[in-house]
């Protein structure tokens, strides 16, 4: 998720748990570590410039659930020798540490990015791709509850705030989950007719809602994209079928730089040809046509093969200013869809 959002939740975990009189300062520790996981991207900085590890090292050992209770336990047993709060209220201190750090990657797993809740073992990362990164009704009641203790520090009206806004966030998080499962069970029927019930798929929902959803399944050919309102559509889902250079992507994946996405993204590649180069596209994240991530990893040897070339990412069509399009007005595009179901194609 977001940074905002994750200095909430862990202001809010961190001070729903210390004494009272102990409450605004355990709504900057938590703040702070709220945060913490994330500047993992700092160090990953010092040691490479390849794009493809700066995405795929990102939100790993940082975000470990093997990492993180050691790291809380450290931080707490640093403040605790010193003295001061932590050592008047040491198991209190010690969950609220732990929270603010553990709920971090937790939280960002509900999101398609990927994250390694269990580095250094080497599954995919976790993807339950739930929420967006950015959605508005799962970080405004964690805003209210802080901002109400904030103001109220010690007094009685704080902790009970803190409490809604944590129990209102989760209670959304449970909402997107059942949305997904609706959308999930009206892809796979559509996709089964089709043919393609036993392609790799994923749903994801659109941009700052959880009411509109974008099913994506890979094809032999390339993939197929549909997307799903929760509110407005009935009746089977549509899917349009794109292309991705299959072959191309074949021919490359013994590159490490594809492989390495290849475990990533499992696999939610487009691949296309674009100036004698492979560019390799994360299906995850974007609208079609444009992705958010896009690289190349390859460049035709004149021979009908290809050759690895040092990684680079190419920027995304989003970063154009609006008047060129741009991304606001596939987000008007966006809320106009979700009122409203289009017409059925013609058969």
């Amino acid at each position: 998720m977001d940074s905002i959002t994750q200095i909430l939740l862990g202001a809010s975990v961190a001070a729903v748990v210390v004494p009272a009189h102990h409450r605004r300062a355990a709504l900057l520790a938590g703040a702070a570590l709220g945060t913490l996981p994330d500047l993992d991207s700092l160090p990953i900085a010092l040691f490479t410039d390849d794009p493809v590890a700066l995405m795929t090292l990102h939100r790993g050992f940082s975000h470990s659930l093997f990492v993180l209770p050691l790291v809380a336990w450290a931080i707490w047993a640093f403040f605790r020798s010193r003295g001061k709060r932590v050592a008047e209220a040491p198991m209190r201190w010690f969950w609220a540490i732990q929270l603010a750090l553990v709920t971090h990657p937790l939280l960002d797993a509900f999101t398609v990015y990927g994250t390694q809740l269990l580095w250094p073992l080497q599954p995919h990362p976790a993807m339950w791709s739930s929420v967006f990164i950015i959605d508005p009704l799962y970080t405004l009641w964690l805003l209210i509850g802080m901002g109400v203790a904030a103001f109220a520090g010690p007094r009685r009206i704080a902790r009970p705030m803190l409490v809604a806004g944590l129990a209102l966030s989760t209670v959304y998080l449970g909402w997107s989950l059942v949305a997904k499962g609706m959308v999930e069970r009206e892809a796979e029927r559509s996709l089964a007719a089709l043919g393609l019930q036993d392609t790799p798929r994923f749903s994801v929902p659109m941009p700052f809602n959880t009411l509109l959803w974008r099913v994506v399944a890979i094809t032999p050919e390339g993939y197929v994209i549909g997307d799903r309102s929760v509110v407005a559509d009935r009746g089977p889902m549509h899917f349009e079928r794109h292309a991705s250079d299959v072959e191309a992507l074949a021919a490359v994946s013994g590159i490490h730089a594809v492989q390495r996405l290849q475990w990533f993204n499992r696999g939610f590649m487009r691949a296309e040809v674009r100036d004698g180069e492979l560019v390799l596209s994360d299906l995850r994240m974007g609208l079609e046509p444009e992705y958010a991530f896009n690289f190349v990893v390859a460049r035709a040897d004149g021979d009908g093969g290809w050759r690895s070339i040092p990684p680079r990412q190419l920027e995304s069509a989003y970063r154009a200013p609006v008047e060129e399009g741009g991304v606001m007005s596939a987000l008007a595009g966006m809320w106009a869809r979700i009122w409203t179901q289009p017409v059925a194609p013609a058969q």
